[in-house]
């Protein structure tokens, strides 16, 4: 069978159903990445899928193909991405999530762990080439048995996190399979917890799942005026990024988590290195230094941080999309539900978690922005913006090329770079004043327009 070169994106495989991505992808999948984990030494895989519609039967597929490399399969079911990152820390090293994210309904697709590293990249193309040339061994000796997690992932958690008082909460899961786990786990803490959406459902009948959207979060800040609760929670549809929402309907965007999670993280970890994406506030480093940390900055995607926090024996990371990685007292995988309970652990022990969060460094910025290019050319735009970053922007202008190119002046920071997963330019503008924005934003787009003068300037798609 012929298989769609654009789903291998570059930290996952993602699709549509079942035009791009059907039983055969995953089968012919599965068939794969059995023969890829056994040229390792990997004979263990665990597989688990979120709420989607199409999940049963692209995990029975996926397992099927498995086996049929000749691989031991856990079955985990249903689950979230961070429950199945969570067998491969403890029952195995390698497993796959069947999961569409945060992406319409109509998706789904794979998040892959393998010998304990999340592969991306040249191994996913990889992948695409041995499923396109069928050239995958089949082996004996597979099988499949199943597991249950939930127990001692909770109880892994619970064990952990501990709370200075009790806390109410308004969760929102927005019917994504969080909804299965995260509100009992809250509640194990010792939560009073109002759930919003927690029926699994992958019609998602209420609103879609993806807190980094603001306009997924008006149920969500809604309840929390209407009740008594002090903090609101929402999850993307896989469990492994978290938003956050203060009484007063204030979305504390995942940088700003960041300075909170860094602070308490280096209590016990004096000058440890904290890993953020090139999308997070300028606040934020010089935050991480006065906690005693040292910040580094580095490309944006959740495969790629996690590799650079192994690199650097980072015991904190996180990304301006939501995915926060805690390795201290963790596995070192992005898992919404256990930052979730790590924010209310540290916001417990002040009498207002409110000014706790409202106290957090702000700034004057834009939401994502794109500009929606050619399938190829926003890595040939961003090369030329490289190239010529460094003779059009004068001191105090600081260029950093690590991903695409960021200007940080003294009071704010301007972002083009290319999206890894969609053939977009993602553009990010912040000021410490409004002025301050205005002038950034013309900046960069002037450097943008030098380049690629046809550059239309959109919201964000997701």
């Amino acid at each position: 069978m012929t298989f769609h070169p654009a789903i291998f994106k570059a930290y996952d495989i993602r699709g549509v159903v079942p035009t791009t991505l059907n039983e055969g992808v995953a089968e012919a999948l599965g068939l794969a990445f059995g023969a890829h984990a056994l040229a390792q030494g990997e004979r263990v895989v665990a597989v688990g899928r979120d709420g989607r519609l199409s999940g049963p039967s692209l995990a029975a597929a996926l397992i099927r193909g498995l086996v049929a490399a000749g691989i031991e399969v856990i079955d985990i079911g249903q689950a979230t991405t961070p429950m199945l990152y969570f067998a491969a820390s403890t029952l195995c090293q390698s497993g796959i999530e069947v999961t569409g994210s945060h992406n319409p309904k109509d998706y789904n697709g794979f998040k892959m762990v393998l010998g304990g590293r999340a592969i991306y990249g040249d191994e996913i193309q990889g992948l695409y080439r041995a499923m396109a040339d069928g050239t995958a061994q089949r082996r004996p000796g597979g099988s499949v048995r199943h597991a249950d997690v939930l127990a001692n992932y909770t109880a892994r958690i619970v064990g952990d996190v501990k709370l200075a008082r009790p806390m109410k909460i308004v969760v929102d899961c927005g019917n994504g399979v969080a909804g299965a786990s995260a509100p009992a786990i809250f509640r194990a803490l010792g939560c009073e917890v109002t759930e919003l959406f927690s029926a699994v459902d992958g019609h998602f009948p209420n609103h879609h799942p993806d807190p980094s959207k603001p306009e997924n979060l008006r149920d969500l800040i809604a309840a929390l005026q209407g009740s008594d609760a002090e903090l609101g929670l929402a999850f993307d549809g896989d469990g492994d990024r978290l938003g956050i929402v203060t009484k007063d309907g204030n979305n504390i965007y995942p940088d700003r988590q960041m300075v909170l999670f860094a602070q308490d993280v280096l209590s016990r970890v004096p000058g440890g290195t904290i890993v953020f994406d090139v999308k997070c506030s300028q606040r934020l480093a010089p935050a991480i230094q006065a906690a005693g940390g040292t910040p580094l900055m580095y490309k944006t995607g959740h495969s790629l941080i996690k590799a650079r926090m192994k690199e650097v024996h980072s015991p904190l990371g996180g990304e301006m999309s939501g995915h926060i990685f805690f390795k201290e007292r963790w596995f070192g995988f992005d898992d919404g539900t256990y930052a979730g309970c790590r924010l209310l652990e540290i916001l417990s022990r002040a009498p207002d978690a409110n000014a706790v969060l409202n106290a957090l460094p702000t700034s004057h910025s834009t939401p994502e922005l794109n500009v929606v290019c050619e399938e190829g050319e926003p890595h040939r735009v961003t090369a030329l913006l490289q190239a010529a970053a460094a003779s059009h922007f004068q001191a105090p202008a600081v260029v950093n090329s690590v991903d695409g190119v960021r200007v940080d002046w003294p009071d704010g920071f301007g972002l083009v770079r290319a999206s890894n997963t969609t053939p977009v330019l993602v553009l990010r503008f912040e000021g410490q004043t409004a002025d301050a924005l205005h002038r950034i934003e013309a900046a960069m787009l002037a450097l943008l327009h030098s380049v690629k003068p046809d550059a239309q300037v959109q919201a964000s798609a997701h």
